[in-house]
């Protein structure tokens, strides 16, 4: 097969220098730091992380982390305000202190801030979220080491960073990565998927019931603020691919070719699926075996025990067929690396995302399953050519390519230019 070559990262291989960044050097305030605020959602922290790695402040920053309590009623009342909950989960644990409903209230008191290995930066501690500490120090750093870059993703880390944006909005640049839902002027940037606007769009009004729209989408076109992506940002560049081919040479080279990876996620709202969807996998895959050399199949945190003991049974002790067992080290990025196509179902953005940045086939299955913003997201796919779906009669030692998804990187450059609006640059 016709080896793919992944995409050199800007300013690589003779490409000129935009001449948006020509002036940095000049510049006298340079951001050099960056502050990730996760909510402990590997999918959530990974787009933030994504895109300082693009910026260049992979090893400048610090990961701190929104934590909710956890256990016990906790797990009905994650719909609140962090700030809200927390301040309920105190009051009841006063007030049912050593009675009978102690257990039922509490169940754990939180959840435990984790080192940063799940997020693959190597991180040495994570921080839990303070916006006053994040505030104290971005302005006590200022004259010395310059702005602060604040980058958040997810529902409970909103209002850590408009906090933040408000209360030092000279010392920092705020960028919140999906939609806020409202008031998108309490961040500097937003950085959105184009499909969250698919209730604006005259399929969407005509497939979304009016009282259903406004939990659903924004209400309103993007603003000069807004940054619109195809997916998700990830951390899978040219770079840290690369690297992930050198760490996995010695168990993925030797393997018989082409080798096709399985990328099996979980139902979600909108794109519902169970049993069935494994059994349409395992019969679309035994039908093109005769043109893989290998077979490499994973599991996501989110893939039903029902569907995954399915397809295990099946494919247990086939000679061409490997199943990782969840157990670390967690194969993925090796598998980015060195899988010559992919097949990924249809419910995971992530993943078809960090599929569709290497150049190289992506199958889905699934997407008949998938409904509203979801199907928006797989039609751009189509239409751009970058995904085809799988359905068994696909011939995998046939290779087919495709500009790869580059979101992280244009995203990037919109920062790099709102940072210039200001008479700063990025360090």
């Amino acid at each position: 097969m016709r080896p793919i070559r992944l995409p050199e990262p800007p300013g690589v291989g003779g490409m000129e220098t935009p001449e948006i960044f020509t002036g940095a050097a000049a510049a006298t305030v340079v951001v050099r730091r960056a502050v990730v605020i996760g909510n402990g959602s590997p999918g959530a922290e990974n787009q933030c992380l994504g895109l300082v790695r693009a910026l260049g402040l992979a090893d400048h920053l610090t990961l701190y982390r929104v934590t909710r309590p956890q256990g016990g009623i906790n797990e009905w009342l994650h719909f609140l305000p962090v700030s809200l909950h927390k301040l309920i989960d105190q009051v009841l644990r006063q007030f049912f202190r050593n009675t009978r409903l102690a257990p039922v209230v509490e169940g754990r008191k939180h959840y435990r801030v984790p080192n940063g290995g799940s997020v693959g930066v190597g991180l040495s501690s994570v921080l839990e979220a303070d916006a006053k500490k994040i505030v104290a120090v971005a302005r006590d750093t200022f004259e010395k080491e310059g702005p602060t870059l604040i980058v958040a993703c997810g529902w409970d880390t909103i209002s850590y960073s408009s906090s933040i944006r408000h209360l030092a909005s000279g010392n920092v640049f705020v960028i919140q990565i999906q939609h806020p839902r409202s008031r998108l002027d309490r961040f500097d940037l937003v950085v959105t998927p184009r499909h969250d606007y698919y209730a604006l769009t005259a399929g969407g009004q005509e497939e979304i019931p009016r009282l259903f729209r406004r939990w659903i989408t924004p209400q309103e076109p993007p603003g000069r603020n807004v940054v619109l992506t195809v997916g998700a940002l990830h951390q899978a560049d040219s770079a840290a691919l690369r690297l992930a081919a050198i760490a996995w040479h010695d168990e993925l080279a030797p393997l018989p070719k082409p080798l096709l990876v399985v990328n099996i996620g979980g139902p979600t709202r909108n794109c519902k699926y169970g049993v069935d969807l494994a059994r349409q996998l395992i019969a679309s895959t035994y039908n093109v075996l005769d043109s893989c050399g290998s077979v490499r199949v994973s599991f996501s945190r989110r893939t039903p025990r029902k569907v995954s003991d399915i397809i295990s049974k099946e494919f247990a002790g086939h000679p061409k067929i490997y199943i990782w067992d969840g157990e670390e080290p967690n194969p993925h990025m090796g598998h980015l690396a060195w899988a010559d196509a992919f097949v990924v179902t249809a419910d995971s953005i992530s993943m078809l995302s960090e599929a569709c940045s290497t150049g190289k086939p992506v199958y889905v299955i699934g997407t008949e399953y998938c409904k509203w913003k979801f199907s928006a997201f797989h039609k751009t796919l189509r239409e751009r050519g970058v995904v085809r779906p799988f359905t068994g009669l696909e011939d995998i030692s046939n290779s087919w390519s495709y500009p790869p998804l580059n979101d992280a990187i244009e995203v990037a450059t919109r920062v790099r230019e709102a940072i210039a609006e200001r008479g700063w640059s990025v360090g």
